[in-house]
C-alpha cells in the first residue's frame, strides 16, 4: 500500500463558472450527447428556463471536469446519488484512468453562478450563494443557527452588514454538511462557527457525531457580490492546497492558488 499518497495534504480543485461561459446553443448540445437518462429527464421538470439553464450548465461542468481530471468521457461516466441525493463517481472495475483511485466532488449552484470542488483521497463540500438573493428566508435561516451565531449575526448593522454574515455562516455551514453527506439532514444548531468580522474561520464546534474534527475551511468571493463556502477533511497537520478555476473548462489551464482559512 502506498501511504505516502494516501497521508498527502490534499489538494481541492474548484472550478467556478458563471452560466454566461456557456452559449445556450452550446449547452443544449453539449447535454444532448453528455448527460445520462436521469439528469435529462430532471432537467426537462423545471418549469422556468432559467432554472433548466442552470442545470444544465452546472451538470456538464461536472461531466467535462471528471473528464479532465480522471481520464472517462464524459459521456461515459456512471454518477449514482446517495439516499440524500449527493452524487459520486461510480468508479471502473479497472479503476480510474488518471489520476489515482479516490475521488471526491462535490456542486452548488445559485443564481447563474457554478462551484465545483473535486478533491482526491478525502471529502469536500461546496457552497455558493449571490448577496443579491434579497431579504426572503433570511430570517428564518438564522433561526437554525446555534445561539452564539444568532448573536454574532445580531451584533451586525441590519441591512447589507448582516445579511453577509447571515450567508456567510449558511454557506459554511451547507459545504460542511455536505461533505458529510448529509445535507440539510444535519441540524445545523448542532455545530458552529466563530468567524472573523471580515473573513476568515476562527474556530469550529463539530457535532457531537464527528468524532474525527479533521476539517479546513476556506471561504471566498469569486466576483463581487457571490459568496462561496468550502470544507474539506484533512489529515491531523496536513495543510490543504487549493487551486481556483475560472471559467468553463475547454482544456486545462492554470489555477490561482488560494490561502486556506484552516482550523
Amino acid at each position: 500500500m502506498n501511504t505516502a499518497v494516501e497521508t498527502a495534504p490534499p489538494t481541492a480543485k474548484l472550478w467556478f463558472c458563471p452560466n454566461d461561459e456557456l452559449a445556450p446553443g452550446i449547452t443544449a448540445t453539449l447535454a444532448a450527447h453528455w448527460l445520462d437518462d436521469h439528469e435529462r429527464e430532471t432537467a426537462g421538470q423545471f418549469l422556468f428556463e432559467r432554472d433548466r439553464r442552470q442545470y444544465l450548465v452546472s451538470h456538464v461542468l461536472v461531466r467535462r471536469v471528471l473528464a479532465l481530471e480522471c481520464g472517462i468521457p464524459e459521456d461515459e461516466s456512471v454518477i449514482w446519488r446517495s439516499a440524500r441525493g449527493r452524487p459520486f463517481l461510480q468508479k471502473p472495475a479497472g479503476g480510474l484512468p488518471r489520476g489515482g483511485a479516490e475521488l471526491d466532488f462535490n456542486l452548488s449552484h445559485a443564481g447563474g453562478y457554478n462551484l465545483l470542488g473535486l478533491v482526491r483521497h478525502h471529502r469536500i463540500g461546496v457552497d455558493i450563494e449571490r448577496l443579491d438573493r434579497g431579504h426572503q428566508g433570511l430570517a428564518a435561516i438564522v433561526e437554525t443557527f446555534a445561539p452564539e451565531e444568532r448573536r454574532w449575526v445580531a451584533r451586525a448593522a441590519p441591512g447589507r452588514a448582516r445579511h453577509v454574515r447571515i450567508l456567510r455562516l449558511w454557506t459554511l455551514k451547507e459545504a460542511y454538511s455536505k461533505a458529510r453527506g448529509l445535507g440539510l439532514g444535519l441540524s445545523f444548531d448542532t455545530f458552529s462557527f466563530e468567524l472573523a468580522d471580515d473573513r476568515g474561520v476562527l474556530g469550529f464546534g463539530p457535532p457531537p457525531d464527528d468524532v474525527a474534527r479533521r476539517w479546513r475551511f476556506i471561504e471566498l468571493e469569486p466576483v463581487p457580490g457571490v459568496l462561496a463556502a468550502v470544507a474539506v477533511m484533512a489529515d491531523d497537520g496536513a495543510e490543504p492546497t487549493l487551486e481556483l478555476y475560472h471559467g468553463f473548462p475547454w482544456a486545462r489551464s492554470a489555477p490561482r492558488a488560494l490561502a486556506s482559512t484552516v482550523r
